[in-house]
């Protein structure tokens, strides 16, 4: 849970950092999947530097998807909207309202009951049509995003949001899928691969235009329950014993919080920047 809360300040602060360097950039066609955008905003210090702590929380989200059932990941993942609202508060000069901090102690909250009622990670391998079924996945990630690039500026980052988010969450699956040695035959690997980068792409455009906390909660709906119900129903991941209700309630309160947080839309600036 530490590995996975570590990986949660990493990508919160990552979304920031490349939202300001994804709206420096020059702007493109409005794809959903825009690689000169991303080729653009890596030319810039604090994309890089995004890059590099997107890089360190994948690292530590494998470990923890190696010991921890996947809906604990992906609810402490879920806690970096809360850290993506207090950063952007921080380098955006923007200032969060009461009810905001609210929700990111309903976060906190949330993911100190998964933490006290998590148990073991299943044991279940994965059926190869569980593995095909990720790469179909990754697969529609991309073709989603595509149409979802051509919406409005509103609807346009919720929807690449939840598409990155669906591509991360089939990074999540897959990992559990793949072996320490994986098989150049297995589909598993290719979804892995596919599903990151397709959400690499999704979100830096979603990052470009709309609001910031908007685009990532389409991401961590999509990183979050879809994951979490693949590692209950086909990977065997369980609670304490007597304790799944704890789990369940952390689990709806966590994603809750990080929603809610949402839906009040990005910090407002503080009277200096106005």
């Amino acid at each position: 849970m530490v590995c996975a809360l570590g990986a949660a300040v990493c990508f919160g602060t990552a979304s920031v950092l490349q939202a300001v360097a994804a709206r420096a950039a020059e702007p493109g066609t409005g794809s959903g999947v825009d690689a000169a955008l991303f080729l653009r905003a890596v030319r810039q210090w604090r994309y890089l530097l995004g890059l590099g702590l997107d890089a360190a929380g994948f690292v530590l989200q494998i470990i923890a998807l190696r010991h921890v059932p996947i809906y604990a990941v992906g609810a402490a993942l879920a806690a970096s909207l809360a850290v993506t609202a207090v950063v952007a508060a921080r380098l955006l000069r923007a200032r969060l309202s009461r009810t905001e901090w609210c929700a990111v102690g309903v976060v906190c909250a949330g993911l100190l009951m998964l933490g006290l009622s998590a148990g073991e990670e299943g044991t279940g391998q994965g059926t190869l049509a569980l593995k095909l079924g990720m790469l179909g996945v990754a697969v529609l990630v991309l073709l989603v995003g595509a149409v979802a690039g051509r919406l409005p500026d509103g609807p346009r980052a919720l929807a690449l949001g939840l598409a990155a988010g669906t591509g991360f969450g089939v990074v999540e699956v897959s990992v559990r899928l793949i072996d320490s040695l994986p098989a150049l035959t297995n589909p598993a690997l290719y979804a892995l691969l596919l599903g990151g980068g397709a959400a690499f792409l999704l979100l830096t455009s979603a990052l470009a235009r709309g609001s910031v906390t908007v685009a990532t909660a389409g991401m961590v709906t999509g990183e979050t329950v879809g994951p979490a119900l693949v590692g209950v129903i086909w990977l065997g991941d369980t609670t304490r014993e007597g304790l799944t209700w704890l789990a369940t309630t952390g689990f709806a309160v966590a994603v809750a919080g990080s929603l809610a947080l949402a839906r009040f839309g990005e910090p407002q600036p503080t009277p200096a920047d106005d």
